[in-house]
C-alpha cells in the first residue's frame, strides 16, 4: 500500500523520512512555499533542520495528489484536526486515516479518533501514538509506538505497512486509552517543566509525574479505557519521556513558566488546550483532577508557579 503523510511539521516530516525506507512516500504541506522549499533543498529547515529528506519522498501542497495513497497519516495539531478534515473531506472518504496527533479537542472534549469518525464516518481509522521525539525518528534511532485500532485485521495490516527499521509498533484495540494517554501526559509535562524551572527539584517532578499518572488513570477509566493501556507505551511510556526532556515542547513551555520567561508563540503546545478541556470535563463529571486543573490555570496566568504549588500542597491529606 502507498502511504502519504498529511502535515509537514517536525513529527510528520520524521514519519515520512522513516517510512521512506520501505518505499515512496508523499509528504503534504498546506503551505505551498514551504513545500517548494523542502522539495528544492531536501530539508525541512523550519521544523526539522539538519536532517535530509530522502529522494523517494515527494513533497507537495496538492492535497489531491497526496490523497491518492491508500494510507493517510494525519500529522496535524489536534486543535486543527477537525478543520483540516472538513476542508479536505471529499478526497478523504474511504481512505484509511491514521491519526498522529495527541490531545483533546477543546470545544467537544473528543480525542483524534472520535473527531475523525465525526467528520469522515466511512473511513477506516487508527491512531499512532507513544513515546517519541521527531528528531529521534528522523535520525533512525530506535522508537516503539502504539498502533490503536478497533479493527484487528486492519490493525495487523497497518502494523506490517507502517513498521520500519527503527519504528517498532505494538497493537491495541483500546483506542480510547491510547489517545487519552498521549493527550493527558502533555498536561503533566507542563507541570513538571514548571516545577523544574522554578527550582523545586527532581523530587517534586517525581511527585507530579506519579500523582499526575493517577489522574490520567482516573480519567481514562471514566471514559471506558482499559487500565493496562495506560501502563503501556501510550501512557506511562509517553509520560516518562515527555516529563523528563527539553525536547518536549510541553515540558519546555512549563520550564518557561517556572523561569518566568517568554515562550515562542508559534510553537504548538497541545497540553495547554488539553488541560483546559480536561479541567472543564472534570468539573462537569465531579472528578478530582487537581494537577490538571492547576496546570490549566497556570498556563493561562491565573497564578504563579509558587502559588500553584502551594495550592497543591495545602490540599487535605489523603490515602494514596
Amino acid at each position: 500500500m502507498n502511504v502519504s503523510v498529511l502535515g509537514s511539521g517536525a513529527f510528520g516530516t520524521a514519519l515520512a523520512i522513516s517510512l521512506s525506507g520501505s518505499g515512496p512516500v508523499t509528504l503534504w504541506s498546506r503551505n505551498a512555499d514551504q513545500a517548494r522549499q523542502m522539495h528544492e533543498t531536501r530539508e525541512n529547515s523550519i521544523r526539522l533542520p539538519g536532517v535530509s529528506l530522502p529522494m523517494d519522498i515527494t513533497v507537495t501542497a496538492n492535497i489531491a495528489e497526496a490523497s491518492k495513497a491508500d494510507i493517510l497519516l494525519l500529522a496535524v495539531p489536534m486543535q486543527q484536526l477537525r478543520s483540516a478534515l472538513q476542508d479536505h473531506a471529499p478526497v478523504l472518504h474511504g481512505k484509511t486515516l491514521v491519526a498522529c496527533c495527541k490531545g483533546i479537542e477543546l470545544d467537544s472534549g473528543l480525542g483524534p479518533v472520535a473527531v475523525i469518525r465525526d467528520v469522515v464516518p466511512d473511513a477506516p481509522i487508527a491512531l499512532l501514538t507513544g513515546p517519541s521525539f521527531a528528531d529521534d525518528i528522523a535520525r533512525g534511532l530506535p522508537t516503539a509506538l502504539t498502533l490503536a485500532c478497533g479493527d484487528t485485521n486492519l490493525s495487523k495490516a497497518l502494523q506490517t505497512e507502517l513498521a520500519t527499521a527503527n519504528l517498532r509498533l505494538y497493537r491495541t484495540t483500546d483506542t480510547i486509552g491510547a489517545e487519552l494517554g498521549g493527550a493527558l501526559k502533555n498536561i503533566m509535562a507542563i507541570g513538571c517543566g514548571a516545577a523544574i524551572g522554578a527550582g523545586l527539584g527532581d523530587s517534586a517532578r517525581a511527585a507530579l509525574m506519579t500523582r499526575g499518572f493517577a489522574e490520567m488513570q482516573r480519567f481514562a477509566a471514566l471514559r471506558g479505557a482499559r487500565p493496562d493501556t495506560l501502563m503501556g507505551l501510550s501512557g506511562l511510556g509517553d509520560l516518562v519521556l515527555t516529563c523528563s526532556s527539553e525536547l518536549s515542547r510541553n515540558y519546555r513551555f512549563g520550564l518557561s513558566l517556572g523561569l518566568n520567561q517568554p515562550f515562542d508563540q508559534h510553537t504548538t503546545v497541545e497540553g495547554v488546550a488539553t488541560a483546559r478541556a480536561m479541567s472543564e470535563i472534570a468539573v462537569k463529571e465531579g472528578l478530582d483532577m487537581p494537577i490538571s486543573t492547576t496546570v490549566a490555570d497556570l498556563s493561562h496566568g491565573a497564578y504563579s508557579v509558587t502559588e500553584a504549588i502551594q495550592n497543591l500542597l495545602n490540599r487535605p491529606l489523603k490515602e494514596e
